[in-house]
């Protein structure tokens, strides 16, 4: 290797799976993103464990470009802190940074693919909007489906693991995920968007 070539070995994507830190959290709605980013993993057989940025990470190649994996250990509502700080040093724009997140307003397993937005009510991407200065970077949501009834408290919902069908379909849901990131990647976002919304 040539010293001073950093394109070679830097990552020209952060793909950042969004969720808590810890076996408490294992399987929870609210850490899709981790499971996506552990299905992303598991079909390069690399693990998503160096500590770096503040997060668990890993190099690899998807869709033909050099992406760096991210599960930030910030907890969700200070992931930006481990996104905005690995953007800075590969020197990421914004619209190269993927986020996969939860969502609670979409029916269980369904995807939605944007290329920016609000935060909608979303602490981790709250957060990340903060620390990159803007919303212009895209996301793919995943459903984790609306609280059983009205009562119910949102942070018990998001915190709620998978049982029984909705394990079935959120597994299934985490697959085409996966797909639906290495097609953003390969064949950019228009296409993602119109295979998997």
């Amino acid at each position: 290797m040539i010293f001073g070539r950093k394109s070679s070995t830097g990552a020209e994507w952060l793909v950042v799976g969004l969720g808590n830190p810890g076996e408490r959290y294992e399987d929870t709605r609210h850490n899709v993103g981790f499971l996506t980013i552990d299905a992303l993993a598991e079909r390069k057989q690399v693990p998503v464990q160096r500590l770096k940025y503040r997060a668990l990470t890993n190099l690899v190649e998807l869709g033909g470009v050099k992406v760096l994996l991210m599960k930030p250990v910030t907890y969700m509502n200070l992931s930006g802190e481990a996104v905005g700080e690995a953007a800075r040093f590969y020197k990421i724009p914004p619209e190269r940074v993927l986020v996969i997140s939860d969502d609670v307003s979409l029916p269980l397993g369904k995807l939605r693919i944007r290329k920016s937005g609000s935060a909608g009510g979303h602490n981790g991407l709250k957060n990340i909007i903060l620390h990159l200065g803007t919303e212009g970077f895209p996301r793919l949501k995943i459903g984790v489906g609306g609280k059983p009834h009205p009562d119910y408290d949102m942070a018990d919902w998001v915190l709620s693991k998978f049982t029984g069908e909705d394990k079935k379909l959120i597994d299934a849901a985490i697959e085409r995920a996966a797909d639906a990131v290495e097609c953003f990647l390969s064949e950019g976002g228009d296409k993602a968007m119109g295979k998997f919304n």
